[in-house]
């Protein structure tokens, strides 16, 4: 996340054209899927694969494609096409025992199989060879990260195998479903990416050999994604009803995956807590970590720890067996987490926050996360979460470069204070802010600020950064140049809506991240109804991938009832939200 790395190995992937297909079969998808939505999904995609591949490859017209059942090699090889990396894809699952199935399910689960059992092979052996192998303490600390990287991209696709087991009468192909496989897919391919990013900032020479070696994991994993997100985006072309109205809940204030008890423990001014942390003694624990070192392994039933009032200076860590945690404070003045962990003192940025949650439903309201290592200290965060299905509410983070670390899943912030200079709204979840005070601080002399560098490695990934009726003022006496943002990786998504832009932002609004250097056209950076002397958008940058205007349909595709929905759990947590513009 230095101000100095470059982009790397940018690669284009052209869409798939599917609107010929389309006309000729949709009468008899539509009459097939009715009966069999879960089959049919796959093979709707497959068969679309083989006319594009045929017409693309000049032959004759798809029109003399035979409508009988296809072979259960052809019917692979049709699956395999929708994907970025066919070839691994038909190769990988020919090479187990597929039983002679044409079932695009059975199929898609073989995928799955592979991915992970390629990735469990890489975790068991790379990391640890390679620690053995070095006496740098830098390097050493670098590869632990890709360790539990590697480690928890394996618990995210055993978590999509285990959500296709449904049952009797049960769909699998509901929206919300295909969301969780989404999201899970996305992140495991951003846990891979993230060893990379942690050895790329050592500058250190394994970085060629572990991509090398971690080739057919990414690529797998890739291939899972591609078939989940293809069929879906075919179906919804269709205009089959697989998606539902997802109505604003329980006041129309919050996203509908937040349950109706969690909803009341995040509105009420008092909760019961299970645990109590106080610095004078008056609690049950002393310290945050003793509290969360409480907090049952997997739990299904939310445990509520109260912070009260003071600065906390430890570096707390919510691994991703502590789930449905629940954390609140005083007030995010009062209630202080903080550290100074860094980079530049030997630290790997991952491993910098101050605070790190990863497991699922974790909630955090009326609280601050710190981070005091200075401007100085280049990548020091003070929050890093991969917790999917999160909530902060009422918060505020606060550091220079690398503030807040949204790293991975589905992550909404509501009414939170976001303080730092470059790139500090980062990472690759699918993140949305709504109401937030987006505040860029004085940096180093040298030195330009940018707000966000999202991090989107492949296409078909659902993440991204929206940032929706916000505020962006600076946080003090700011003079340095100041940037809504940077293309981190060659599909970086952001944007930015309905906000409030102060008369600091630099008119251009974007930077490159190597100067001078357009992004790649496969970006998608915009901008919708802003106000503010700092929204005008006359000046913006003219990359290919930019726009300086969405119709209320594009902008509608990264509200909190599109981008992060997925299963129902916002209303429950009884955080606000805005649904849609």
């Amino acid at each position: 996340m230095d101000s100095i790395k470059s982009f790397k190995g940018y690669g284009k992937v052209d869409e798939i054209e599917q609107q010929a297909f389309r006309k000729r079969t949709r009468r008899r998808l539509i009459i097939v899927i009715v009966s069999s939505i879960v089959l049919l999904t796959v093979v709707i995609g497959a068969v679309a694969g083989i006319l594009i591949h045929k017409r693309n490859s000049s032959s004759p017209s798809p029109n003399s494609v035979p409508t009988a059942e296809l072979t259960p090699a052809a019917s692979l090889k049709a699956l395999c096409s929708v994907t970025q990396y066919p070839t691994s894809c038909l190769s990988s699952i020919s090479s187990l025992d597929t039983t002679n199935t044409t079932d695009p399910e059975v199929l898609f689960k073989l995928s799955l199989h592979v991915a992970i059992n390629e990735l469990s092979k890489l975790a068991a052996d790379l990391p640890a060879r390679l620690i053995a192998g070095t006496n740098d303490a830098n390097l050493k600390a670098a590869l632990n990260v890709c360790q539990d990287l590697f480690e928890d991209a394996v618990d995210r696709l055993n978590d999509s195998i285990s959500s296709m087991e449904v049952g009797q009468g049960e769909k699998l192909l509901t929206s919300a479903k295909i969301n969780d496989l989404e999201t899970w897919l996305s992140a495991s391919i951003t846990d891979q990416e993230t060893c990379l990013d942690t050895l790329q900032e050592l500058n250190s020479t394994l970085v060629d050999d572990v991509r090398t070696a971690m080739e057919n994991s990414t690529e797998f994993a890739s291939n899972s994604l591609a078939i989940v997100a293809k069929i879906l985006g075919l179906l919804s072309n269709f205009n089959i009803p697989i998606h539902r109205r997802r109505l604003l809940g329980f006041g129309g204030e919050f996203p509908e995956w937040v349950s109706p008890g969690d909803r009341r423990l995040l509105e009420e001014t008092s909760t019961t807590a299970s645990a109590t942390v106080a610095k004078d003694g008056s609690g049950d624990y002393k310290t945050i970590t003793e509290a969360v070192a409480a907090v049952p392994k997997k739990s299904e039933t939310r445990f509520v720890i109260y912070v009260k009032e003071g600065n906390y200076s430890e570096n707390v860590i919510l691994d991703k067996n502590k789930w449905n945690v629940m954390m609140y404070g005083d007030g995010p003045t009062k209630t202080i987490v903080s550290g100074n962990l860094n980079f530049v003192d030997g630290t790997p940025t991952f491993k910098t926050a101050t605070f790190a949650v990863a497991g699922k439903g974790f909630i955090a309201k009326e609280m601050g996360f710190f981070n005091t290592a200075g401007a100085a200290k280049h990548q020091a965060v003070a929050f890093r979460s991969g917790s999917d299905l999160s909530v902060l509410y009422k918060c505020s983070f606060n550091a220079f470069q690398d503030t807040l670390y949204a790293h991975s899943n589905r992550q909404f912030y509501r009414e939170c204070d976001i303080t730092g200079t470059i790139d500090f709204i980062f990472g690759n979840a699918a993140a949305v802010f709504q109401g937030c005070n987006i505040q860029p601080r004085q940096p180093m002399s040298n030195q330009f600020n940018t707000i966000t560098a999202q991090g989107k490695k492949d296409p078909n990934q659902n993440t991204g950064i929206s940032i929706q009726k916000s505020s962006f003022s600076p946080f003090d006496n700011l003079t340095a140049p100041t940037y809504l943002g940077r293309p981190w990786k060659e599909y970086s998504t952001t944007v930015i809506m309905q906000s409030d832009i102060g008369s600091f932002l630099n008119p251009v609004g974007w930077i490159e991240w190597v100067s001078k250097v357009e992004p790649p056209n496969t970006i998608f950076y915009a901008e919708y109804q802003n106000t503010g002397e700092g929204a005008t958008v006359d000046k913006r940058v003219k990359w290919a991938g930019y726009k300086p205007t969405l119709t209320a349909d594009e902008a509608a595709k990264f509200t909190v009832d599109s981008f992060i929905q997925g299963s129902d759990w916002l209303p429950q947590t009884e955080v606000k939200f805005d649904a849609s513009l």
